[in-house]
């Protein structure tokens, strides 16, 4: 890399870089705190909420590592700056959107200059930070990504219950503002040595391969992982991205001599390829944990989104805290304190995962969240430090991309894979729950109602109760005891999870969708 200009004192360059990133990292926790106001002010279906969420994750997922390349290309500086005015204008038309269909759009255009922003920090950290130093950038960065996570809930709940649920985004104008300004001042214009040109196939390729893949994990539980539409199943919308990805890698190994989106040289470091892996496993570890741990603290404990993220702040106040013991220690034993902290953070979840009991209280998970934590100081820190140690700069920025892209397809495959597991055990639970509600019927009367019950969780018959439809006399008999014979009812009360699914498929009923598009999606409450 090359310097246009004189180069700015690298820890306020560093402080721009973060301010920028933590904007991004704070939003994504707020929303989901405003999600019910959003559901009530806009009259959001159960479907059009979700994809509020994955709209994003979907921009974000398939464009980092085209942005990284970017940056490579015309200067990181550059294309983070318009990374935060992307971001900031989509938020603007976020607070603005006066239907889901705007606030979706606004979302996913969020997620793009999400992923225009986030590969170019490293690029520019490896440039003016040499690697003995680099401990400490990093434990900056775990340290804001804590504070965002214990932030997100505690802001997001204060500005939707004093300032309504708009502001969540309109706050994010004079942050993007100020950060655009302190970019061009205080972060300087580098440059590779030599001109680069973009790979067009290239991207057309990987974006088209990884939009495949990462639309069918996230949509997959909402279709059980069958038909879709047109005849077209999610298994095979997923087949045609890692088909797609496959001719993208074949296409990139003949344009190796040329200018190629991915240069492999960038594998040829060990531990580069070998922490991209790690990241790739932490993505999907940390959604495959506190996803199913927010619903616990939810659907079982009976806690609001808001007192869940204070459930949950621990973890991030303990990683937050003990990223600056491990900065200067990952200098010289990066390998050793990674190690210290996968096992670390494997006890806490191990711990979390025994401690889980209907009778629990929110306070006996609170051990393995702390060890969780300290586990997590002492990964990122020495995961990033290992990457770019050996990493040239002129593939810092596509280097970037590569680490983001697989960091955040971990996640999506962690949110599928438990939303599947949760979807699986919760049918299974339901089916037992109702053989047993059903011994309160007469004997004739208990398969129907179980069979009825199945047909109505699939999306099947609808027209009238079940009591009204096949008997009517248990009907009347049951209105006098006060027990309701209708299924959505008993489905209400045999799981508390259920409760707003089945709230949001009335409403959505109501305005004359399918009944597909009010079905409840266990992993994205």
């Amino acid at each position: 890399m090359i310097e246009n200009r004189r180069p700015s004192a690298p820890w306020l360059a560093l402080a721009v870089l973060a301010l920028g990133l933590f904007m991004t990292l704070l939003d994504l926790t707020i929303v989901n705190v405003a999600i019910p106001s959003i559901v009530d002010d806009l009259h959001a279906s159960l479907d059009q909420i979700l994809w509020v969420l994955n709209g994003y994750s979907l921009m974000y997922a398939v464009l980092l590592i085209t942005s990284g390349r970017l940056g490579d290309i015309f200067g990181p500086r550059n294309m983070f700056a318009a990374g935060i005015v992307v971001f900031t204008i989509a938020s603007a038309f976020s607070g603005l959107a006066h239907d889901p269909t705007q606030l979706i759009l606004a979302r996913g255009a969020q997620g793009l200059g999400a992923a225009i922003l986030a590969p170019q920090g490293l690029p520019i950290m490896t440039t003016l930070f040499p690697p003995e130093r680099r401990g400490g950038v990093f434990a900056i960065y775990g340290a804001l990504s804590g504070l965002a996570v214990l932030l997100g809930p505690v802001l997001g709940g204060f500005i939707v219950t004093h300032f309504g649920w708009r502001w969540i985004f309109y706050v994010n104008l004079p942050v993007g503002l100020v950060t655009l300004v302190l970019a061009f001042l205080f972060v300087p214009d580098l440059r590779p040595g030599r001109r680069h040109r973009l790979d067009w196939i290239g991207v057309v390729l990987a974006t088209a391969g990884l939009f495949g893949i990462v639309f069918g994990l996230i949509e997959g539980q909402r279709y059980e992982w069958g038909t879709m539409r047109w005849g077209i199943t999610i298994p095979e919308i997923i087949a045609a991205g890692i088909l797609v990805l496959a001719i993208f890698l074949v296409v990139q190994w003949r344009r190796q001599d040329r200018e190629p989106l991915l240069p492999f040289a960038v594998f040829k470091d060990r531990n580069y390829t070998l922490m991209t892996l790690v990241l790739l496993a932490m993505g999907f570890a940390i959604v495959g944990v506190f996803l199913p741990l927010t619903l616990y603290y939810q659907s079982v404990l009976g806690l609001s989104a808001f007192d869940a993220g204070l459930a949950i702040a621990p973890q991030p106040l303990a990683m937050m805290l003990l990223s600056g013991v491990a900065a200067p220690l990952a200098a010289r034993y990066a390998k050793y304190i990674l190690v210290v902290g996968l096992t670390l953070f494997a006890v806490g979840m191990a711990y979390i995962a025994w401690s889980a009991q209907v009778t629990s209280n929110r306070w006996a998970f609170v051990p393995g969240l702390v060890v969780a934590g300290a586990g997590m100081a002492g990964i990122w820190t020495p995961v990033f430090s290992l990457a770019t140690r050996d990493l040239q700069p002129r593939l810092a920025g596509v280097a970037s991309g590569v680490i983001s892209t697989l960091q955040e397809l971990g996640a999506v495959l962690g949110s599928a894979a438990i939303g599947a597991v949760l979807q699986n055990q919760l049918a299974t639970d339901l089916h037992n729950r109702a053989v047993s509600f059903a011994t309160r019927l007469p004997a004739q009367a208990q398969a129907p109602f179980v069979r009825w019950l199945q047909q109505g969780r699939e999306g099947g018959p609808r027209g009238g109760s079940w009591s009204e439809r096949h008997q009517p006399g248990v009907a009347r008999r049951h209105s006098r005891t006060g027990r309701a014979a209708d299924p959505a009812g008993s489905a209400r009360r045999l799981h508390p999870s259920l409760r707003r699914c089945h709230a949001a498929d009335d409403g959505t009923r109501d305005r004359g969708h399918s009944r597909r598009r009010g079905r409840c999606a266990v992993g994205a409450q």
